[in-house]
């Protein structure tokens, strides 16, 4: 009998995390179709969102910051940023740290529009796997975090 504990020899671990690669390409794909869907009432594209909720979860900060926090270019990031600031969701405010580099916050409307983002959302994950235990997404989050870390050189290229 197999001991499911156990860690797994290297190649069958390899093969276990490609099932795990395999799923995440179409969930990443399902996911940002049903996001853009949802966000096409409040106008935002998915790269503002995430803008939105960085700022949210995180706090002000800086267009780098928010580029390295999601392993998106700084181009990208300056992009979404002067989107969400034309529509008054962000505002630039001095950075006492770096002159040159201003820091990033949610406006009220900003803080308003992904709290409602937010909610929608949280309404609709409140229905997935209701047999899910607290001990299997701890372990999902550990090895999607062991997978993303393992990844870190490619950003390094």
């Amino acid at each position: 009998m197999k001991d499911i504990d156990a860690p797994l020899p290297p190649d069958a671990l390899a093969q276990r995390l490609t099932e795990v690669y395999d799923l995440v390409g179409p969930l990443y794909r399902r996911a940002q179709r049903g996001v853009e869907q949802g966000l096409a009432a409040d106008g935002l594209s998915v790269g503002v969102r995430a803008v939105l909720t960085m700022l949210r979860r995180g706090g002000p900060m800086t267009v780098p910051q928010m580029g390295r926090a999601q392993a998106i270019s700084r181009q990208f990031v300056q992009r979404m940023v002067n989107d969400a600031a034309a529509r008054e969701l962000v505002e630039s405010i001095p950075n006492p740290a770096h002159r040159r580099s201003s820091l990033i916050r949610l406006t009220a409307r900003g803080r308003e529009t992904i709290d409602g983002v937010l909610d929608r959302e949280h309404r609709l994950l409140r229905e997935v796997g209701r047999d899910l235990t607290d001990a299997d997404v701890t372990t999902c989050l550990r090895v999607l975090g062991a997978m993303l870390t393992a990844l870190d050189p490619v950003d390094d290229a």
